[in-house]
């Protein structure tokens, strides 16, 4: 007879601790603050949803996390392959600088690009006198957020092509396909969740990005002032009602943006 039981003990345990762990740090936290929402008046939400300078600060927000994200998609992958098919010199290092925006506080980020990329320091200076400038632009912010976001972008596609059989690869070369129809019929489809994956997590990061952006924003506003600060800024005024507005608004896109992606990778997985 076929039995349902598992074979290892503990899923009741497990699941009920998993469960409480997912209350108190997730559900509990979300939930108030779907409470303080709902408390506050239908004239004040209105009036907040109204400022032109909070739709633009979510607008810069949004789209340059969606623009860093899709960067660090293509980034990621191109640094994910040779890490997971080749052996070279310093590819330990290479593997442990990756990780480092994850361990870096965000404030130290911000500060060494905003020196790095500052009119007054040489690459900075150089850039400026070609005409681009980083600090204190949206480029500034785009290259705050992707540097935040590369290393979810990178974990999550390389154990998947890690996991690829070079034998598919060799057979199709084999029948006399070329490097672009193996790399897009074969290699592609089968990273995509993954991609999908990485670009879902490196722009919820980039979203919420604070340290690293405000020191090389700038936070002129309706230019590079981004959402985190408005409602830091809120906070600040003793705008309780008005920050947690602006948080509801940016949760819903997020979660938005973050599910389309979820479900959009499990039907390419299917």
């Amino acid at each position: 007879m076929h039995s349902n039981r598992r074979l290892l003990p503990g899923h009741n345990l497990s699941l009920g601790i998993s469960l409480l762990y997912l209350s108190l740090f997730l559900l509990i936290p979300l939930g108030a603050l779907f409470l303080q929402s709902a408390q506050i008046s239908t004239s004040k939400i209105i009036q907040v949803l109204s400022s032109e300078r909070i739709w633009a600060a979510c607008k810069i927000s949004f789209g340059l996390a969606l623009i860093s994200a899709l960067l660090n998609v293509v980034m990621g992958f191109t640094l994910a392959w040779p890490l997971a098919r080749y052996s070279f010199p310093g590819k330990k290092i290479l593997d442990t600088i990756i990780d480092l925006p994850l361990a870096l506080p965000t404030a130290v980020a911000g500060i060494s690009l905003a020196s790095l990329y500052a009119s007054n320091s040489h690459l900075g200076g150089f850039l400026e006198s070609a005409g681009i400038q980083v600090a204190y632009s949206p480029l500034g912010i785009v290259i705050a957020m992707s540097f935040v976001g590369i290393p979810f972008a990178v974990r999550t596609v390389q154990p998947v092509i890690e996991e690829i059989d070079i034998g598919i690869e060799e057979a199709a070369a084999t029948l006399g396909a070329n490097w672009s129809q193996i790399f897009f019929k074969i290699i592609l489809p089968m990273i995509t969740p993954s991609l999908l994956a990485g670009f879902g997590l490196s722009f919820a990061r980039a979203v919420g990005e604070y340290g690293s952006v405000i020191f090389i924003a700038g936070n002129i506003p309706y230019q590079t002032e981004i959402a985190p600060l408005l409602i830091l800024s809120k906070l600040e005024q003793y705008d309780y009602d008005g920050a947690i507005i602006l948080a509801m608004l940016m949760l819903s896109i997020s979660f938005l943006v973050l599910l389309t992606v979820n479900l959009t990778g499990r039907f390419r997985k299917r």
